[in-house]
């Protein structure tokens, strides 16, 4: 006996919802879908009660918070995540994938493209819709200091709020290494001429930097 899918659809339109349930009911003999609806907190109890594969998840919710801030806290629940949203821009796109969203596709893609990215998200695969790839390239990601790959992640994850010991977590480091990557943000910043002191500092400098919304 096959168990069926858990999915959470996290969408504020209940005709969009209608059409990705129907795309997944198409595609999955069985499923079962623990929330749908556009409250974090209320698809964050559903999943702890219910359990989760996939949460498939709108950028823009209605709800006024930062989409990487929805993200981060979905994230913690250890349950590989979606994105199906309209064409965001590129420090959306960049701070939500950074966040631990595994996975992302534009609303406009095709049903079998879409189909191609629930099916990776489920396996723990990641998966960049052509369109949203094509964004990213179009705008590389690049620092005024010359952050890596690391680095930047770090700066992202520790600056939109998270204590250091899940950015740690987030990134599979010790929390030694994460502080190590923030002290040589911070350093490179001094040496530029433009401290980031606080986490506030920091979270501005990477709005600035594209890096986040």
């Amino acid at each position: 006996m096959t168990t069926p899918a858990r999915f959470v659809l996290l969408e504020d339109h209940p005709l969009v919802r209608e059409a990705l349930l129907n795309q997944l009911s198409g595609q999955f003999e069985e499923l079962s879908v623990t929330y749908s609806g556009a409250k974090v907190d209320d698809a964050i109890a559903s999943i702890a009660e219910h359990g989760a594969d996939c949460i498939i998840l709108d950028l823009d919710l209605g709800d006024g918070r930062n989409p990487v801030a929805n993200v981060l806290d979905l994230v913690e629940l250890g349950v590989p995540i979606l994105i199906v949203s309209a064409l965001g821009d590129q420090a959306t796109i960049r701070g939500t994938l950074m966040a631990g969203a595994i996975s992302f596709v534009s609303k406009q893609a095709e049903p079998a493209e879409m189909m191609e990215a629930v099916r990776s998200t489920l396996a723990g695969e990641p998966f960049t819709s052509q369109e949203v790839a094509a964004a990213l390239l179009s705008s590389p990601a690049t620092t005024s200091v010359g952050l890596s790959d690391q680095e930047r992640r770090a700066m992202v994850l520790y600056a939109s709020g998270l204590k250091m010991r899940t950015v740690a977590r987030r990134m599979g480091v010790t929390e030694g290494t994460a502080q190590e990557y923030i002290k040589r943000v911070r350093a490179k910043y001094v040496k530029a001429g433009t401290p980031v002191p606080t986490k506030t500092d920091m979270y501005r400098m990477a709005r600035n930097e594209g890096l986040v919304p």
